[in-house]
């Protein structure tokens, strides 16, 4: 049986108010063509469909087209709600979609209601495991208040339920931070009370854990057990610290006595992500063609704060999307401004003091001349009020 297992879509999102929505289409289209071409029984969608709880018009129209085509190509969907998804209206209509192939998985009632798939050696038993609330979860799975107690009570259900249908082979879907996983800068903190992360072992006795959350595709390792749990990561990129990973989907195969491989398959990359660091004249004089086509983040190290430097970057890289001001030299500490402000009271060398805060250089002659002309006649204006 082959799986392929995919999470954190986060339609609707942007990267430093630059609209993602085309690429995340680009990437479901290839997830679609990945799925057939390598005869896939069904594709597992591990949370965080969508970036917010009321996503945006478009992003419910981009999911709303992939389902329908996932539907009409014939390849099973089981998706489960993220944290950053609102499970009634991602669940909303589960019945008629299940009918279509598309199975919702978004409520404490789903946990024993397993999508049942067969191949030569009998049946498997995939079930989702929502991202899990304690606050709104733990009185009804009779657990406290942490994520390990909720996902370990959550997921004692479905290895009760597959075991009382007689099936030895399961995989759970699950949206949760599992101790030791690689954090990156774009997920949202999941702690409430806090503890916001669960050991592997609350997965104890599963085939294959199709995880959601982190972004970094990576395996989760629990000794002593059969048991494989693996983070897919995000399709994208969502911050620079995510530069030089390789984001992938991983596909999975199980033969009669559990996990036969796994693969990572790597997922095209809309446009390479480049950080570059030095003066502007020095960026500005880069010959790379390659930067005309990345989203940039670029560094500056400029002593004085150069004029209008991100429009003058994207005159020559029209993606540059961050701008970082890191003047190169050693800076006085807050103290010693502090300190000398407290050694004046004169109102002109307060004002050069704040330009040479901001700009890290004193003030040149003929702006110092602006400041005492501006001085001057706010003081005249005083004498004038009486």
């Amino acid at each position: 049986m082959r799986l392929l297992h995919t999470s954190d879509w986060h339609l609707g999102r942007s990267l430093f108010q630059t609209s993602l929505l085309e690429e995340q289409g680009r990437f479901l289209g290839w997830l679609l063509d990945t799925a057939q071409q390598q005869r896939v029984d069904a594709v597992l969608v591990s949370g965080d469909v969508y970036d917010r709880a009321v996503p945006p018009l478009d992003a419910v129209a981009l999911l709303d087209s992939t389902l329908e085509a996932f539907s009409d190509a014939g390849v099973p969907l089981v998706v489960v709600s993220g944290n950053h998804d609102s499970a009634v209206r991602l669940g909303f209509g589960s019945g008629l979609a299940e009918r279509a192939g598309v199975h919702l998985r978004t409520t404490l009632d789903d946990l024993a209601r397993p999508v049942v798939l067969h191949d030569e050696h009998g049946p498997v038993s995939v079930y989702g495991v929502p991202y899990l609330l304690p606050d709104a979860v733990m009185d009804r799975l009779e657990a406290d208040r942490s994520h390990e107690s909720v996902l370990r009570a959550a997921v004692a259900r479905t290895l009760a339920d597959s075991a009382e249908r007689g099936i030895g082979r399961t995989v759970l879907l699950a949206h949760a931070f599992v101790t030791g996983g690689e954090v990156s800068e774009s997920e949202r903190d999941i702690t409430v009370g806090g503890i916001g992360d669960a050991p592997a072992a609350v997965f104890d006795g599963a085939t294959y854990v199709a995880l959601g959350h982190l972004h970094r595709p990576q395996d989760v390792v629990l000794r002593g057990s059969s048991t494989r749990l693996r983070y897919s990561g995000s399709p994208l990129a969502f911050s620079f610290g995510e530069k030089h990973d390789t984001k992938s989907v991983t596909l999975v195969e199980l033969d009669a006595d559990g996990v036969a491989s796994v693969r990572a398959l790597p997922a095209p990359v809309p446009r390479p992500m480049r950080e570059v660091r030095g003066t502007l004249d020095e960026l500005l004089a880069l010959d790379d063609p390659a930067l005309a086509r990345a989203w940039i983040k670029a560094v500056i190290t400029d002593t004085s704060r150069p004029v209008s430097p991100m429009e003058r970057l994207r005159e020559r890289w029209p993606h540059t999307l961050v701008l970082e001001f890191a003047p190169e030299g050693e800076r006085r500490s807050s103290s010693e401004d502090l300190e000398r402000l407290r050694r004046t009271t004169d109102p002109v060398e307060i004002a050069t003091g704040f330009v040479e805060f901001v700009d890290r250089v004193p003030p040149t002659e003929e702006e110092t001349a602006l400041l005492v002309r501006a001085v001057e006649t706010v003081r005249d204006l005083e004498v004038a009020a009486g």
